[in-house]
């Protein structure tokens, strides 16, 4: 992989467009990207993982602000690389996800991340890929590995590789993971552990199904388990093949239960049927004497009651017949009344109209259908004249609309022509000025480099001073750590022997009436051991250790902070160099005077370039005016004499239709004819609704006349007169239906045969009969309720016994299964005691991928350290971990001894780390498939160093250029300026970084 050109605009810190030529950065082979702290260094880096991966590498890729803020708010934000990957030359365009103006109305929304993706062909850029995935896809198989592997391999992140060197086993177990690709391994012990959970999960499952059928066989059959067996623990007894019989057994059992209760019920049930026959027959001799003897009363009852019956039969028939006139009675009135509503309407609308057309006196029909027509053919004739009317207004208002916009028109003109002949005075000032400024804006790019590279060394000797302060505090802060810690140390260790010594009393508290003893294995505990006053538990020295283990990372954490400040303290002095603060500040106040000078000047470039190109711009603009105004100027005057001829001519029409009228317009005029039509028909309809009205109800007073003779009544009120409400007809109705169905329901009952058969005979006993049906119906359901508790019991033995077979063949190939896998996951996971190390199957894989790294390292550590230093990979656990496998430690040389990384100091750390991260560039390199990367960048450090050590580091540095390798280092250090000529620049300014090469 080799990078060739990268353009970034709105990304970042770069607020416009800023292209980097690394083509130019490579013909040196070693090149340095510097500038001021937080000037945007890291951030070119991170436009080069964004444009081949769509992210930026570390916590800077959760933050998701990758648009510049200083960017004008419609610029997209993007990044375009040219890049060979696998002998063929690549364009990349990427955009990330940003939130732009909405294009309509105010606000903002989401557009959303875009890429394309073109390959070089003959000399010309031909598309390969707009998709993310896609492009995604294609760069990770043309680099060989994903951008947790390329940040490891092709750009050494600021500090990441020195977390590498101190991280704990799991930290680096994570890392080493994901850059070779051993996850199959961690998915093994993954499916392993789930295997186990699973089978420990079916056992208990098993185990409980089976203690729910033994406990439910238990509770049908009423009898107790064995006195051996614990229905907690039923595995004993199913290894020993007595569970199944002893359920059998008892399902034999039932079944002889079943087949006595079932002879018994069916006796009972045989007498209980001969009982209830006889109590049937008694019952029913009862009631057809007590029917025979009600039946007789009824009739002397219904025999008084005959001649109300006849009275209310004839009152029923007259109502009934009235009842078919009055509905016509009713109707004939209503008729009259509405006949009297209509004469009054059509008088009341003659008189409407009388009052309107003065000279209307006739109300004949013909007269009036000859009224409608006149006045609807007047207004008619008025109605098509309106719009004429409404032209001619609309007309005059143009005209003098156009007039007005005439004077404006020649108003402007003249404004116009005094405007365009100040403009060639102007415009040879101002080309002027602007030349001026643009000299003096150019004479400003040196001051202002001269005065950051000042500024820089004065902030260098404050934060010297403040560092200083600083690193003497934590010292002290460390010091008192590591007291406390120690402290904490031996109370822990005191409180474990008293905890030691106390065993037994804690082991004697454990234990539960009916338990075995984890020690002798009795049940039976005479005298348990009592605890001291005051003696610890788990639980204290749980406490006491997690004490212990918080004040040794506190001081972990305070030796980290001292190192750490050492190494900071050592870098800013190197920044600072040897020229004392005032003579920098002097030299400063210097360069800034003849800045300001310089830049007053220069400030002027943008708002007097600005002004020549609106001065110019004006100058096009009035001639633009001048013509379009003349123009217009002859079209106002030919519709000007338009309008007038149309405005005259519609005028004289109106004033003919209104010459023989009292209406001075043609509204009022249509309304007077529109009204005349309108009561002229209202007249005429009303006067035939009237006689209409008249009609119907003589019509309805005959037909209810005629309806009440053929009744049987003198005329329609002799009829009103019998007629009768519904409710009183509807009761009379249901008194006679009911004296007819009593008196024929009576007869039929006497006439029955059996009636005179019952009369000479004595009745049963039937309290006597029936309390012998009741003691054979309780014999009866006793039998059957036995014989159903039988048949449940012997039914719900069978299903148990069948479930219990079935669990019993399931549950001891099941406890064979979890025993193995059980056994094979703790060895995997590191957890069982075969395996000495206590170390997983992934992390075993890892340890010689990691042997690998080491020896790679040690290659360059050798050289950078003077032969002092070397890394060893051992696979004991270290301090606070709970498994082995990727422990490292380092070995010096001269004193031959080992320790840990956490020892050393910042410069040692630096070179150690930066070793092993050049060792783990070319260890993945080659585990991706030998992909050739000819860039690698280095991010920051180099300020830890002595002069020594840092011509060791760059002569490493400098061999990685063989075979045409470029390499970047990333560093704000003075002294890396001094040594590296060719380098990229970054400055930054309050409207965003800018690049620069400098040195090619």
């Amino acid at each position: 992989m080799r990078l060739h050109r990268l353009e970034i605009e709105a990304f970042g810190p770069f607020a416009t467009r800023t292209a980097i030529d690394f083509d130019t950065l490579s013909e040196a082979g070693l090149f340095l990207l510097s500038g001021a702290t937080g000037a945007g260094k890291t951030s070119v880096l991170d436009a080069v993982c964004f444009a081949l991966y769509g992210d930026v590498p570390g916590d800077r890729s959760n933050a998701k602000r990758l648009r510049c803020d200083q960017a004008l708010p419609e610029v997209a934000p993007r990044v375009v690389l040219e890049v060979t990957l696998g002998e063929r030359r690549f364009r990349i365009e990427r955009s990330p996800a940003w939130e732009r103006p909405k294009r309509r109305g105010t606000g903002l929304t989401t557009q959303q991340a875009s890429v394309t993706m073109s390959e070089l062909r003959s000399g010309a850029w031909s598309p390969l890929s707009s998709r993310l995935d896609e492009t995604g896809d294609l760069v990770g198989r043309l680099v060989g590995m994903n951008l947790a592997q390329f940040t490891q391999v092709a750009m050494l992140p600021q500090g990441r590789f020195q977390t590498f060197l101190r991280a704990k086993s799991d930290e680096r177990h994570q890392l080493l993971q994901q850059l070779f690709r051993t996850g199959r391994f961690a998915e093994v012990e993954r499916w392993l552990r789930d295997r186990r959970l699973t089978l420990v999960r079916q056992d208990a499952d098993v185990h409980q199904r089976v203690a729910d059928v033994v406990s439910r066989v238990s509770e049908t059959t009423g009898l107790p388990l064995p006195d051996h067996w614990d229905i907690a623990d039923l595995r004993d007894a199913v290894d020993g093949d007595q569970l199944v019989p002893w359920v059998v057994e008892l399902t034999e059992q039932a079944r002889s239960l079943l087949e006595s209760s079932r002879e018994e019920s069916d006796d009972a049930g045989r007498h209980e049927a001969a009982a209830r026959s006889a109590a049937e027959r008694a019952r029913d001799e009862a009631a057809q004497r007590r029917r025979y003897d009600g039946a007789a009363q009824e009739q002397v009852a219904l025999d008084r009651r005959a001649d109300d019956h006849a009275r209310d039969q004839e009152r029923l028939d007259a109502a009934v017949r009235a009842g078919a006139v009055v509905p016509l009675l009713r109707h004939a009135r209503s008729c009259g009344a509405a006949a009297d509503v209509a004469r009054d309407e059509a008088a009341s609308a003659l008189r409407a109209l009388r009052g309107h057309v003065a000279s209307s006196e006739s109300t004949s029909p013909e007269d009036l259908d000859a009224l409608v027509a006149t006045a609807t053919t007047a207004a008619a004739h008025v109605r098509a004249a309106v719009p004429r009317a409404t032209r001619a207004v609309a007309a005059s208002a143009e005209l003098e609309r156009a007039g007005r916009r005439l004077a404006e028109v020649d108003a402007e003109h003249a404004r116009a022509e005094t405007e365009r002949a100040a403009l060639p005075k102007r415009l040879a000032r101002l080309r002027s000025d602007a030349e001026a400024a643009r000299a003096a804006r150019e004479r400003c790019v040196g001051l202002d480099e001269s005065a950051t590279t000042v500024r820089e060394r004065i902030e260098a000797h404050a934060v010297v001073a403040t560092l200083r302060v600083e690193r003497d505090g934590a010292r002290q802060e460390w010091l008192t750590a590591r007291e406390v810690s120690l402290g904490l140390k031996e109370d822990l260790l005191a409180l474990q022997q008293a905890r030691i010594e106390g065993m037994a009393a804690e082991l004697a508290g454990a234990l539960a009436s009916g338990c075995s003893c984890p020690v002798c294995g009795s049940a039976d505990h005479p005298a348990k051991a009592a605890a001291a006053p005051g003696a610890p538990d788990a639980r204290a020295e749980k406490s006491a250790r997690t004490a212990a283990d918080n004040a040794s990372m506190l001081e972990h954490a305070f030796a980290a902070k001292v190192h750490e400040l050492e190494a900071s303290l050592a870098g800013a002095q190197a920044r600072a160099g040897d020229t004392p603060v005032d003579d920098l500040r002097t030299t400063l106040a210097a360069l800034e005077e003849q800045g300001r000078a310089t830049q007053a000047v220069a400030a002027r470039s943008d708002a007097v370039a600005a002004k020549l190109a609106d001065a110019e711009e004006a100058e096009a603009r009035l001639a633009r005016q001048l013509s379009e105004l003349g123009a217009a100027r002859a079209r106002l005057d030919s519709a000007r004499e338009q309008l007038a001829a149309e405005v005259e001519s519609l005028q004289g029409e109106i004033r003919a239709i209104l010459d023989d009228t009292d209406h001075g317009d043609l509204a009022s005029l249509l309304a007077h004819h529109e009204r005349t039509a309108s009561l002229a028909r209202s007249a005429a309809s009303r006067r035939e609704h009237a006689a209409a009205a008249e009609r119907s109800s003589l019509e309805a007073l005959g037909a209810a006349d005629t309806a009440a003779r053929e009744a049987g009544f003198d005329d329609a009120d002799h009829a009103a007169g019998h007629a009768l409400p519904q409710s009183e007809v509807g009761e009379l109705t249901r008194a006679v239906d009911d004296h007819r169905r009593r008196c024929a329901a009576v007869r039929d009952v006497l006439a029955e045969p059996a009636a005179e058969a019952l009369a000479g005979t004595d009745p049963p006993e039937l309290s006597v009969i029936e309390a012998a049906h009741h003691a054979a119906l309780e014999r009866r359901d006793q039998a059957s309720a036995a014989l159903h508790v039988a048949s449940a019991r012997h039914q719900r033995l069978t299903g148990l016994r069948d479930d219990l077979v079935d669990l019993s063949r399931t549950w001891v190939p099941l406890r064979n299964d979890l025993e193995l896998t059980a056994g094979l996951a703790g060895f995997v996971e590191g957890k069982s005691v075969d395996n000495q190390l206590k170390m997983r199957l992934s992390a075993y894989v890892l340890a010689y991928r990691l042997s690998q790294v080491v020896a790679a390292a040690n290659e360059r550590l050798a050289g950078m350290s003077d032969q002092r230093y070397s890394l060893e990979h051992t696979g004991r656990r270290g301090a606070g971990e709970t498994r082995g496998g990727l422990s490292l430690l380092v070995r010096d040389d001269w004193s031959g001894e080992t320790r840990d990384p956490a020892t050393l100091s910042g410069g040692e750390t630096f070179v150690v780390s930066l070793a092993l991260a050049l060792g783990l560039s070319d260890v993945v390199t080659q585990e991706s498939g030998g992909a050739r990367l000819d860039t690698l960048f280095v991010d920051e450090g180099f300020g830890s160093l002595d002069a020594e050590t840092l011509d060791d580091v760059m002569d490493t540095l400098d061999s990685l250029r063989d075979g045409g390798r470029v390499v970047g280092l990333v560093s704000h250090v003075a002294e890396m300026r001094d040594r590296i000529p060719t380098q990229l620049v970054v400055t930054k300014a309050r409207t965003g970084s800018t690049v620069r090469l400098r040195g090619c």
